[in-house]
């Protein structure tokens, strides 16, 4: 097996859809509306301006894992001067290529583009599968995260 990465380009941009779609029902999200359209609108437009930014796993070139991260820009603190958040998103491993390090590799590469980008911290809310994964590789748990659903 011969795992090559690379950034994602709009060439894979549906497969790319359909596996984060697939992640979504794996992960237990209720499916209640057609959300094709609105991630394809999302990537083109901030693929097109680099604040969505992505690496995948190919073998053979067919995509076997998925990374992402979407920059955003808040006010300064203490914890991140620049304001700069990288979100983390989009990690999903082929079913049949998990438990070989692919997440791990996909990972470092979207943590070091938050780095290149300037930002100050990468978030994100994590799967109960993805939770080993992110403490192992530094990242602490943060019980205040809080949501209000508009």
């Amino acid at each position: 097996m011969n795992i090559a990465y690379r950034r994602l380009s709009d060439k894979e941009l549906e497969t790319f859809i359909t596996m984060r779609i697939n992640q979504l029902r794996e992960e237990g999200a209720k499916e209640d509306i057609d959300l094709r359209p609105a991630l394809k609108d999302y990537y083109q437009r901030h693929m097109a301006d680099n604040t969505f930014i992505s690496w995948i796993a190919l073998d053979n070139e067919k995509i076997i894992g998925t990374s992402g991260i979407s920059i955003v820009e808040k006010p300064p603190y203490f914890g991140c001067p620049s304001g700069k958040i990288a979100l983390l998103s989009s990690m999903f491993t082929d079913k049949s290529y998990r438990r070989q390090g692919i997440a791990k590799k996909l990972l470092s590469l979207v943590v070091d583009e938050a780095r290149k980008h300037g930002c100050g911290t990468v978030q994100i809310t994590a799967s109960d599968m993805g939770v080993l994964l992110y403490t192992d590789f530094g990242f602490v748990k943060n019980n205040n995260f809080m949501q209000y659903k508009l």
